[in-house]
């Protein structure tokens, strides 16, 4: 009877053990708040709407994964001539669009895309500028292609954002090759990159000088990174990125870190097996916060401007997994608390803040929703 107790109070505790390393953030639950807002559609009858971002008229650029540029204009849809050929396949397609923040000064509009230019059969990830003349393109440049090419269909990235000292960051995912590309920055994939504007590397880039290096990389050591964005008042970048099966992060950028992945990884394969058995490092960044199971994140953007002040200055992050807007409470850089704002919408591709203060959601196979607070 004893060892029988004894069994039990080990079991128990195992466990619980096992729990609390799974849950990671076990302090961090998920709460649905009560909701003193609607959810509205404003852009109708989308496919994917991977990027969307505003012209300083207060008009929208959206992308379209299958290839189309849309500029939503007056309540309606013009489509954009003179996009680059786009390399349709799997998760890749035409993603990100990011309206330089001195767009009034200088024109640019930067873009993310699978392109199956360069070597090799199949594509990778590019970042593209251009600037905009009525409904075309214009002076379309492309800045960096990812190679080598590759017929494999998932992990392109990718988003785009900037800093106050002229300069474009890029996130390419690991190409689902996982075991090759993320740790070696003699490659492209898993990776972060900072350009200048004009596609030229800056010099302070931490890789800059070391033979055979890509010398764009500012990070390395990601697996999926489908979410970018700027804080409003350190300035540093911020990221997201797909976990396997558990493991999603959320990631302060710094020059020259390794994020770790697939070295240290809160997750394991999709069949359960694991590919790891290590979650720290020397050497290797811890995460902010990390997700135990998998969201699918997708898109985020800080809670800037006075519509929400109950939100200001917190992480907002689509799910695809599970058909909601998270909203991350922030301390600093430490998450404080989960709220599930906008639940049951379908898959989001994106969420960022309008130049309006209005929360905006790009929803697969729907439409583009705005959060309207009511009153």
């Amino acid at each position: 009877m004893h060892i029988r107790i004894a069994l039990s109070i080990l079991l128990l505790t195992g466990i619980h053990l096992i729990s609390c390393a799974q849950r990671g953030n076990e302090s961090v639950g998920l709460v649905t708040p009560s909701r003193d807002y609607t959810i509205q559609t404003v852009v109708p009858d989308l496919d994917n709407p991977w990027g969307m971002d505003w012209l300083p008229d207060g008009s929208m650029l959206i992308t379209e994964k299958s290839g189309d540029l849309i500029h939503w204009v007056d309540g309606q849809k013009r489509m954009i001539a003179g996009v680059p050929d786009v390399y349709v396949r799997g998760q890749g397609g035409f993603m990100d669009v990011a309206v330089h923040p001195d767009y009034a000064d200088n024109g640019f509009i930067f873009f993310t895309m699978a392109s199956s230019e360069g070597p090799g059969d199949g594509g990778n990830t590019q970042l593209v500028r251009a600037k905009l003349s009525g409904n075309s393109l214009t002076e379309v440049t492309v800045l960096y292609k990812g190679t080598p090419n590759s017929r494999i269909s998932r992990h392109w990235g990718s988003r785009i954002d900037f800093d106050d000292e002229g300069h474009v960051y890029f996130s390419i995912g690991d190409r689902a090759d996982r075991d090759t590309n993320p740790q070696d920055i003699t490659r492209d994939g898993g990776k972060i990159y900072r350009l200048n504007l004009d596609g030229s590397i800056p010099s302070d880039n931490p890789f800059v000088g070391e033979a055979g290096v890509k010398e764009a990389i500012y990070s390395y050591g990601h697996r999926n990174p489908q979410g970018m964005a700027r804080h409003p008042e350190t300035g540093q970048i911020w990221t997201h990125e797909h976990g396997p099966k558990g493991g999603d992060e959320v990631n302060v950028i710094q020059a020259g870190k390794n994020y770790g992945w697939p070295v240290i990884s809160y997750g394991v394969n999709y069949s359960g097996s694991r590919f790891t058995d290590i979650t720290k490092k020397e050497g290797m960044e811890q995460p902010i916060y990390y997700w135990v199971p998998s969201i699918a994140p997708c898109g985020m953007d800080f809670v800037t401007g006075d519509r929400y002040p109950d939100w200001k200055g917190d992480l907002l992050v689509g799910s695809l997994k599970f058909n909601y807007v998270e909203l991350l409470r922030l301390d600093g850089d430490r998450v404080i608390g989960r709220e599930k704002i906008a639940e049951d919408i379908g898959r989001v591709r994106n969420v960022r803040m309008g130049p309006d203060g209005y929360i905006y959601i790009g929803v697969e196979g729907q439409a583009i929703l705005r959060i309207e607070p009511k009153s």
